[in-house]
């Protein structure tokens, strides 16, 4: 039974061929298989990636050297969302509008801004937007792309204002140095 679970889950990475470079890893789990999907990012000099916490949120997380992802001041993360598994969103914009609409929900008094968008090592320009509390929360920046068979969202997520500041230098570089096919 194992065997035959592990090719279905081989012809299905197999098939799940986009331009995105994204890590796919499949576990099997005491429930069944269990698929992971993010974008596969460059070495960030001072980062490195929390992979017990990447499983956990679904997405490739990463912290600052010498502190953990749930420890840290500031985080980044990317996650990648396979488009098939989000059927009611037809577009990019939809994509985000259904996100803004998370994070609206979970804290109405957010400000949330679109900013100068960033651009990818490969010369994708990204939609990006701020999402800022008006007392206490997490100050966030979230840049949205749109790769083959995945959106795909960069985010830099803040436990205080300073922390954002102090952290959008690497933010930017590590955007900035994200290739779709990475060699």
């Amino acid at each position: 039974m194992k065997l035959i679970a592990w090719t279905c889950c081989l012809i299905l990475l197999i098939t799940l061929a986009a331009r995105a470079e994204i890590e796919k890893i499949a576990q099997m789990t005491d429930t069944g298989m269990c698929f992971y999907w993010w974008p596969k990012l460059p070495q960030l000099n001072g980062w490195h990636q929390d992979k017990d916490e990447s499983f956990y949120y679904n997405a490739n997380t990463l912290a600052p050297d010498g502190s953990s992802f749930t420890k840290a001041e500031a985080i980044m993360y990317a996650n990648a969302v396979y488009k098939p598994r989000e059927p009611d969103i037809k577009s990019l914009d939809a994509f985000i509008a259904e996100d803004k609409k998370t994070f609206l929900a979970s804290d109405p008094s957010l400000t949330i801004t679109e900013v100068s968008g960033m651009v990818t090592g490969d010369g994708t320009k990204l939609r990006s937007f701020t999402f800022f509390p008006q007392t206490k929360g997490n100050w966030e920046e979230a840049s949205y792309d749109e790769e083959g068979d995945f959106y795909l969202v960069f985010v830099l997520s803040s436990r205080s204002k300073e922390g954002f500041d102090k952290t959008q230098d690497d933010y930017r570089q590590l955007v900035a140095a994200y290739k779709a096919n990475l060699q």
